[in-house]
């Protein structure tokens, strides 16, 4: 009758009735938000609508009143006018009790202070005071009053409609109005045990006794600009000296006047160049946090060492010291022009397409050193993803020899090297078992089996580059460490890379392509260059020696440096000028090959592990794209080619493309909260692409459900059907953002 009433000229809302409990009253928190379609002459309680027992949802989201029909519910509410309210005694009961042979009906309203449950889940199910669930109470818990732990007033330790106990802790009571509060206001990512932090278990029980946990993020989290002062990226050069002529506050990405960041604190920067750092994956320590690490006797300077006495470090200790964290980078924002092209988007019944000449990704790169080659070695990335493509089936070859049978791994994060030194040389441990990883310091951790190895082989191949097992500052060579030879330190490096490279970690890309050559085609066939150098003093020495210009200059710096000389086994008497060539190639063939010849041959043998060496050995150019080469930072083109998108019949192929080819294309240009290397990280446990690719390849497909979801044990991303763009990144921002959030947390 009320959807056929016409239309009041002063149509006001605070004072319409519902149309299904006929009431005025205005309280979301009570009875869901209020909604008045002027066009239809309809007021309806959202929760009146949604706990109705003979209405269903059958519209999308945005059509009707939340996917509501109109026609539908002009009938439920002609249904509920011939129900009489088992409370009120008035007409308009839409509302059924669901247990067997009960057939109460009553108001929303009405089954709220008559102490009704109604569960917003599910089927969405009501009962009435008598058959509604209630709580198990031991007959032997304490009875007494406690604090609420939201409210903080006294609360009575009584199986009653007004309190709630905690399912996952034993003495956490709560006011059932403070819980409903709390769980409008966290939303479904927050809500859980304000005492243990057990979301899942406690969501689950909460629901069943009918508190309404809504599906959006939360309140805090839907204030406009509430987190904008966090989102602000120190960009300034606090170096004494400034070099840039544009500036302090000039910042061009991949270049030499790059801004980079404090790795401590964040809040002082330096230009690449005001700095001498030939590479952003360097750390950075502003003047500060060095003299506060100073002052604790935490942070040692590193000497510059003489040749004769480079042989005495201790590496141990600096192995098992984790290397400090690096900040994390945005994916490029480079325009692509991949949306012109057609996507693999497939039926169900077909096979997807192969990845293989995918680059890895951009949250490695941070922190795998690349090559910087000072002898025109590069590759066009072209021939970089060719090669790695080769390297990918290669690997895929070697995996053939991992076995069902599991290996655990127990890591603790923070002491990296030692659990992983102390898992690899268990009893138990082998090359051709399955790994298996666990984080003992993230019991929360929601990851999978396959994501924890990811994250632990990223850890160690980040651990292994800055250890003092190698040196340099970007292309790395072995150093020399004479305890880490004793202890066979290399040999376990080399191994773990092995395995890493086989078992779906990242590779190392962080070798010179003075170290390849001399794993591949042996030492001796190898020409070092002065760039190998990384001893400071060492380097300056070659360089006077080849800077001499005339034979008394020579003879002259040579006399300076003798004991070096001599510990190199290069003191000779020089005639002419000419045979400083001759010198400077023994010295440098001394320093950076002969020197390091245990390690080195500690390392191949390590290298060995799996057949991975005869592999390298077997086909150079493709094993240094991925071991001398940084992987490519993640773009929208990469992670579309990626996936493969598989559609059922009843799902728009194109459409459903599109908006997830324009939300990559949003999130690479910075349009978004989120990176590409969270969705990959969503999807699939990984924020890289594995050298030898994802198993199973990663697909997407499109079904109708409300929100997204990763399935990493499939490498499968499920999204939902929605009728706008707007509305599909909505979706994807709240959930990954969220399910990434509570993970770190």
């Amino acid at each position: 009758e009320e959807l056929r009433m016409s239309k009041p000229n002063n149509f006001d809302a605070q004072s319409t009735l519902c149309v299904l409990c006929g009431r005025t009253d205005d309280c979301p928190e009570k009875y869901g938000e209020k909604r008045t379609y002027v066009e239809y002459n309809l007021t309806v309680h959202y929760y009146c609508l949604l706990m109705s027992s003979g209405i269903w949802q059958r519209g999308e989201e945005d059509e009707g009143v939340d996917g509501f029909l109109i026609t539908d519910i002009k009938k439920e509410v002609n249904r509920a006018a011939k129900l009489k309210c088992n409370i009120c005694k008035k007409k308009g009961a839409s509302i059924g009790c669901v247990a067997p042979k009960c057939k109460r009906s009553y108001h929303f309203p009405c089954g709220i202070q008559r102490e009704c449950i109604f569960q917003f889940m599910e089927d969405f199910r009501s009962y009435c005071w008598e058959h509604r669930p209630v709580q198990k109470f031991m007959d032997k818990e304490p009875r007494g009053a406690s604090q609420c732990t939201i409210c903080l007033d006294l609360v009575e330790q009584v199986p009653e409609y007004t309190v709630l106990k905690s399912p996952c802790c034993k003495n956490a009571w709560f006011h059932r109005e403070c819980l409903q509060y709390q769980a409008l206001s966290a939303g479904i990512f927050f809500f859980r045990c304000t005492v243990c932090n057990n979301k899942d278990k406690f969501q689950k029980e909460m629901l069943r006794m009918g508190i309404h946990i809504p599906e959006r993020d939360a309140s805090w989290e839907l204030e406009e600009n509430a987190y904008q002062d966090l989102l602000h990226c120190y960009q300034h050069c606090d170096v004494k000296r400034c070099l840039c002529k544009k500036g302090r506050d000039y910042n061009e990405p991949d270049s030499k006047w790059e801004i980079k960041r404090c790795q401590y604190c964040g809040s002082r920067g330096t230009h690449l160049a005001c700095s001498a750092m030939k590479s952003w994956e360097q750390n950075w320590e502003c003047v500060e946090c060095r003299s506060i690490f100073a002052k604790s006797g935490k942070y040692s300077k590193r000497k510059k060492r003489a040749l004769a006495t480079s042989e005495k470090t201790n590496g141990t200790a600096c192995l098992l010291e984790e290397p400090p964290p690096k900040s994390p980078r945005q994916s490029s924002g480079s325009p692509r022009n991949f949306l012109l092209q057609s996507p693999k988007i497939m039926c169900q019944n077909l096979s997807p397409c192969s990845h293989l000449e995918l680059p890895a990704s951009n949250r490695v790169t941070m922190s795998l050193s690349p090559v910087m080659s000072n002898r025109n070695w590069s590759l066009t990335q072209k021939s970089l993803r060719e090669q790695r493509r080769e390297v990918c089936n290669i690997l895929k070859e070697l995996k053939v020899q991992v076995k069902t049978k599991t290996t655990r791994l127990n890591i603790n994060a923070e002491n990296i090297w030692s659990n992983a030194l102390k898992g690899f040389r268990q009893r138990n441990f082998s090359p051709t078992n399955t790994i298996e990883v666990n984080f003992s310091n993230c019991k929360n951790r929601s990851n999978t089996s396959a994501a924890s190895k990811h994250h632990f082989f990223q850890l160690l191949m980040l651990h292994l580059q800055n250890s003092s097992l190698f040196e340099g500052s970007s292309g790395k060579n072995l150093s020399l460490d004479i305890q880490a030879v004793e202890e066979n330190l290399y040999f376990e490096a080399g191994k773990m890379i092995a395995v890493s490279l086989v078992h779906g970690g990242p590779s190392p890309g962080f070798f010179s392509k003075t170290l390849f050559d001399c794993l591949v085609y042996g030492p001796e066939n190898v020409k070092p260059a002065l760039e190998d150098v990384a001893d400071v003093d060492v380097a300056q020495t070659i360089q006077m020696i080849k800077d001499a210009n005339s034979l008394s200059s020579l003879q002259s710096t040579l006399q300076d440096c003798c004991e070096f000389l001599a510990a190199a086994g290069c003191l000779r008497p020089v005639t002419a000028l000419c045979d400083k060539n001759m010198l400077v190639n023994d010295i440098l063939i001394y320093h950076v090959i002969k020197r390091i010849t245990l390690p080195l041959e500690s390392f191949r043998q390590g290298l060995k592990t799996l057949g991975v060496l005869e592999k390298m050995q077997m086909h150079p150019d493709a094993f240094s794209s991925i071991l001398c080469h940084k992987p490519e930072r993640l773009s929208a083109e990469t992670i579309c080619d990626l996936f493969t998108i598989h559609c059922s019949s009843d799902v728009n192929k194109i459409k459903g493309a599109g908006f997830w080819m324009g939300y990559l294309q949003d999130v690479e240009s910075g349009e978004s909260v989120v990176t590409l290397e969270d969705i990959l990280l969503f999807v699939t446990g990984s924020c890289y692409i594995p050298s030898i690719g994802f198993d199973p390849e990663p697909t997407i497909k499109f079904l109708h459900i409300r929100y997204p979801i990763g399935k990493r044990l499939l490498n499968c991303l499920e999204l939902p059907v929605t009728k706008t763009y707007q509305q599909f990144k909505n979706k994807m921002e709240l959930t990954i953002r969220n399910t990434l959030r509570v993970e770190r947390e």
